[in-house]
């Protein structure tokens, strides 16, 4: 809100300039071409992606569509596991942790291989759709002037070189209204433009020509060998001049000055009713391609920018230092060295946080799937964990900044996921738990698998689908939209409903717990030695439930219905396992008896989850379990892998410890080695295209990172969602002014506000919902509509309130 908002035509001016403005903190610079897939630009369009290496011999861009999923629907639920959950249970209330998780792993995983077979099994993988290359003609003249970036404030990829005297450009989108990906190529000599160009895919594609089109298309594994995912892409070339020449696989122009390539692509998946296939892909492919075929680049760039800066220019933060104006020049990476030796750069944060929210637009729309492990960029045919929805925290993390940082729409895929698994999981919650319901566990794909993992040691968190159905209650609080609340409450109430029915008593203190599950992929030590995983109560699945519970509760007072059984919720509550201070490191138990845990530096800092993403603890209401927090995140340490770095900056924030989150955003900048090798323990931090390093690359940490710089800057959790503004700025005097422009607050609240001399100067909220505003401020206060006239207002505990008007603009004086 009250962002500088380019004209599309002023936007069109800027991207059609071979040198693009020096903006620091929307532009991802390369000093080269990229020689691995983490330092090329992606774009996307939420359903289309590309990576552009910014090749001046052999141009490569990796293709992606985000339904191109191996695999297909099963039912991997064991008949036999509800049999031995009595047992299990049984032996866990013994203390015989080790014999239940025995049992656990014979009898309560799926069935079938689960993940574990990737692409070749039922479950599937995500994969790419292929490449387009661009092989020039000319590939021994030497290069000069090389220039290659990524707009953030447009989605724009451009690369620049000079050959011979010759300036060649290259610029690349992805185009949301066009629906297809598109490449503009120009040389400043007439006639210099010959190259050759085509699709591949090294398995289960077929190319021809037709109709002067190149089309691949193919079917994917449908696991086992069954014919799974149809799919197709059109490559369609437009030269203006030249010649051109075409065989089998591709298409050659020859002294052109200007060529456009149009690229669509499609699958049958019918998301997300996906035991039925949809139509067949090509016909819809070359729909799209004839869509755009007679528009000129000006008005697909045109349309593009109005597209999507209508997202991104909703949220802009930025800091006013400026002892760092010799950044604008250099490449990213170069940036995130400079960073990480120890020099100031505060736009690398503005930065990055905005690239994150770049990622969120660009692989998340309205009725789209939802932004999976990479979100939709892939370069792989067996991608790392498959790049599913790993339930544990990581496809929930990836919608953290949707909310607060103005993107509300593009939460909604998520929710789809939700109903999805509330479908599936409905059979799951009662093959195993014998439980009314729905249950989903720790992996989902587009399938609609909700079953236990393969493994017993990390598969049978039962507490991931409800993590999720928070999201739909989330977005309620920043909305208050009661028809959204309506149309998902059986979604929420139903992982409610399982919760309650699977809750147990355990012995030593008649607390309600959950049983089996574990605390996500960590592992405790018993007292004779022995290392173990499953457990009942883990402190994350306490503060899920009540997370849950209480939600359900509220959303039932608020549509006016289930009275009673929201009153039975209140029962369970007050006998849920509570969070507990460990008497042996004086942080947060992570299980219910306080066992010494296997890896006291875990990536996972589950018993936290109280602190974020929910607010049970908070500074101000539980000052104990905050202390308790802070020696949690203390006995953890700054390391893991890159979305735990991501975590941890909201973790601090939220004890306002800026100085610490900032130190936590350090270490995810830190430069990471191009690689694809899986690794929990080393190398995480930030790739040269600013990808987060897991590693290999996992989109959550980016997007994680932004939820938690947006935690440095505003809060409105807690009970009495009360605005908090630069609760945990850092000391670093590189962030002692700044402006913030379009982050939302609970309650439907858009707040822009500058601050000098880390202090609020001016606050502009708009209220969306008519809510009652609350926020923390000096009593000096003054609160002003957009006529100017005061607001009357109450000031209480250093909180200043006042009653809004829905679509009312106001103004607070500091």
């Amino acid at each position: 809100m009250n962002c500088k908002i380019y004209s599309t035509l002023q936007a069109a001016f800027l991207l059609g300039a071979l040198t693009l403005s020096a903006q620091s903190d929307v532009t991802v610079r390369f000093s080269e071409p990229a020689r691995h897939f983490t330092a090329s630009a992606p774009l996307g369009n939420g359903r289309m992606g590309a990576m552009v290496f910014g090749n001046t011999n052999r141009e490569r861009i990796v293709l992606n569509e985000i339904s191109m999923w191996a695999g297909g629907v099963q039912d991997a639920d064991s008949k036999e596991a509800g049999n031995y959950l009595p047992q299990i249970r049984t032996l866990l209330l013994e203390g015989k942790n080790i014999e239940a998780q025995k049992m656990l792993q014979q009898y309560f995983v799926c069935k079938g291989p689960g993940s574990s077979g990737g692409a070749n099994v039922k479950f599937g993988c995500y994969q790419t759709l292929g490449d387009l290359f661009i092989q020039w003609k000319d590939t021994t003249s030497a290069v000069s002037n090389y220039q290659r970036q990524l707009r953030l404030d447009s989605a724009i990829s451009a690369v620049s070189w000079e050959k011979n005297g010759v300036i060649f450009k290259e610029e690349v989108l992805v185009s949301a209204p066009g629906q297809v990906a598109v490449v503009r190529l120009t040389a400043s000599k007439p006639g210099s433009l010959s190259f050759s160009t085509g699709l591949y895919r090294k398995e289960r594609a077929a190319l021809k020509l037709v109709n002067g089109n190149l089309e691949m298309s193919g079917t994917l594994n449908g696991g086992n060998n069954d014919p799974g995912v149809q799919y197709a892409a059109v490559l369609k070339v437009i030269p203006k001049g030249g010649t051109r020449t075409q065989s089998n696989d591709q298409i050659t122009i020859t002294g052109a000055t200007e060529c456009l390539l149009l690229v669509a692509a499609r699958t049958n998946m019918n998301w997300p009713a996906v035991e039925t296939p949809g139509p067949a892909p090509m016909p819809k492919t070359l729909a799209d391609i004839s869509k755009v075929t007679a528009s000129s680049w000006q008005s697909l760039l045109q349309a593009h920018v109005k597209d999507y800066t209508s997202f991104f220019n909703r949220c802009r933060i930025s800091f006013t230092d400026n002892s760092n104006e010799e950044v604008k020049s250099l490449a990213t990476i170069d940036r995130l060295q400079r960073l990480h030796d120890g020099k100031k750069d505060a736009s690398l944060a503005s930065l990055y946080f905005n690239f994150g929210r770049y990622l969120l637009i660009s692989s998340s729309r309205n009725g789209g799937m939802p932004a999976n492990l990479q979100g939709l960029w892939a370069e792989e045919y067996q991608t790392p964990w498959n790049a599913d929805y790993h339930l544990n925290i990581n496809v929930q993390m990836n919608y953290w900044p949707a909310e607060v940082t103005n993107l509300s729409d593009c939460h909604q895929p998520l929710f789809t996921l939700a109903r999805q698994m509330a479908k599936y999981g409905q059979r799951t919650a009662r093959t195993y738990y014998n439980a009314d319901g729905w249950v989903a566990h720790v992996i989902n794909n587009p399938w609609g698998f909700t079953s236990p993992g393969e493994g017993a040691d990390w598969g049978s968190t039962l507490t991931g689908g409800a993590w999720v159905a928070t999201h739909l209650w989330k977005h309620y609080q920043y909305t208050n939209d009661k028809k959204f609340l309506k149309e998902i409450y059986p979604v929420l109430k139903g992982a409610a409903v399982f919760y309650k029915d699977i809750l147990i008593t355990e012995p030593s203190h008649q607390w309600l717990v959950t049983a089996p599950s574990n605390s996500p992929e960590n592992a405790y030590i018993l007292p004779n030695g022995q290392q173990g995983q499953t457990c009942m109560g883990p402190t994350m699945d306490m503060q899920i439930g009540r997370d849950l519970l209480k939600a359900n509760q509220e959303a039932a007072r608020i549509l006016q219905t289930d009275k009673a059984w929201a009153d039975t919720l209140q029962v369970v509550l007050n006998k849920l396992a509570p969070n507990q201070v460990s008497p042996g490191t004086g942080g947060v138990q992570e299980w219910l008896q306080d066992y010494k845990e296997s890896d006291p530096h875990h990536r996972h800092v589950s018993p936290l989850y109280g602190l974020y993403p929910y607010d049970e603890i908070t500074p101000w209401d539980t000052p104990e379990l905050a202390a308790a927090a802070e020696k949690t995140l203390l006995r953890r340490g700054d390391g893991g892998t890159g979305w735990s770095r991501a975590w941890k900056i909201a973790f601090w924030a939220r004890l306002g410890n800026g100085n610490h989150a900032y130190t936590m955003l350090r270490e995810l900048l830190a430069p990471a080695a191009a690689t694809s090798e899986i690794s929990m323990r080393s190398g995480a931090g930030t790739y040269a295209n600013l990808f987060c390093a897991h590693p290999p690359f996992q989109i959550d940490g980016n997007l994680g990172a932004v939820a938690g710089i947006a935690e440095m800057l505003l809060q409105s959790h807690g009970g009495d969602n009360v605005i908090r503004l630069l609760p945990a700025l850092p000391d670093n005097e590189e962030f002692a002014a700044g402006q913030v422009k379009g982050l939302c607050a609970i309650n439907g609240f858009v707040v822009d506000f500058s601050w000098k001399n880390k202090a609020v100067q001016e606050l502009n909220l708009l209220s969306n919902t008519g809510a009652e505003c609350r926020v923390l401020l000096p009593e000096s206060a003054v609160v002003k509509d957009r006529n100017g006239a005061v607001i009357p207002h109450q000031y209480k505990d250093g909180v200043l309130r006042f009653a809004t008007k829905k679509g009312m603009k106001y103004r607070i004086a500091v």
